[in-house]
């Protein structure tokens, strides 16, 4: 990888990781780690222009429908693509079909931009990752050889004991807190051949074991708050994203938030 690189361009293809739950902003939004990579880039790079199409909830199947032709259109010095994650999380899951769909993505955005980045996503350690672990491994090993065959870059997020670490993760133990998502960005960073500011896989000191009824509590807040209202819209249908339009759906001058 080229070292000190110039980009003027950066196009973010997913879901809630790429939208950027859960680090959340005074306004009420998320900003999360493709909008901290994007203004770390416009800082080095006058006019540098920023797209974000991830919506939260989105299958691969709606990321290739929704988002990647519009991505492949921009023609971004960089595109980074995270999609196939909530598929693996399903009770029941095609694998067969999220690896066709990621095919299909990777197929149309890889000879559309200068640089095209894929991520084998972290996964937070405990009884949930453990249930799902031979899906997202299969996924990431699919993810390994598009990037094999088509040139693409992978960002091994899945490999960096950090980022499992639960103290990372936000209170709905999907998402990653604000330090989490500045990791990432750091991890893209580097791997866009941009020299390091930090060792984003530096982990965290020993944590304080909260007792037992600190841990009973967050279980009961957790199923409460997260998990019931997540299962409710696995049972109807639908997805915390319906509805919601992209974050910043056209590819225009990156201006930070005024705040």
């Amino acid at each position: 990888m080229e070292m000190n690189a110039n980009y003027t361009s950066l196009v973010a293809v997913g879901d809630s990781f790429t939208e950027g739950m859960s680090d959340l902003l005074p306004d009420g939004t998320y900003r999360g780690w493709a909008d901290l990579l994007a203004a770390r880039l416009a800082a080095r790079t006058p006019g540098f222009r920023y797209a974000n199409l991830a919506v939260r909830g989105k299958l691969i199947g709606q990321i290739v429908d929704e988002q990647v032709d519009a991505a492949a259109a921009m023609k971004a010095d960089v595109v980074t693509l995270v999609g196939g994650l909530n598929d693996t999380l399903r009770p029941k899951c095609d694998m067969g079909r999220v690896r066709g769909l990621l095919t299909e993505a990777v197929e149309k955005l890889a000879p559309s931009c200068g640089h095209l980045v894929l991520m084998r996503s972290p996964g937070r350690n405990g009884p949930v990752m453990e249930r799902f672990r031979p899906r997202m491994e299969e996924l990431f090993a699919h993810v390994d050889e598009l990037a094999a065959r088509h040139g693409a870059t992978v960002v091994d997020l899945y490999g960096a004991p950090a980022l499992g670490d639960q103290r990372m993760w936000d209170v709905d133990r999907l998402h990653l807190t604000d330090e989490g998502h500045r990791r990432v960005a750091e991890a893209v960073w580097q791997t866009l051949g941009l020299p390091a500011e930090e060792d984003w896989r530096a982990v965290l000191p020993p944590a304080v074991r909260p007792g037992w009824a600190a841990r009973r509590i967050g279980d009961a807040r957790f199923a409460r708050e997260h998990l019931g209202p997540w299962v409710a819209r696995r049972l109807t249908g639908r997805s915390s994203g319906d509805g919601l339009p992209a974050k910043r759906p056209e590819l225009l001058p990156y201006e930070p938030p005024a705040f």
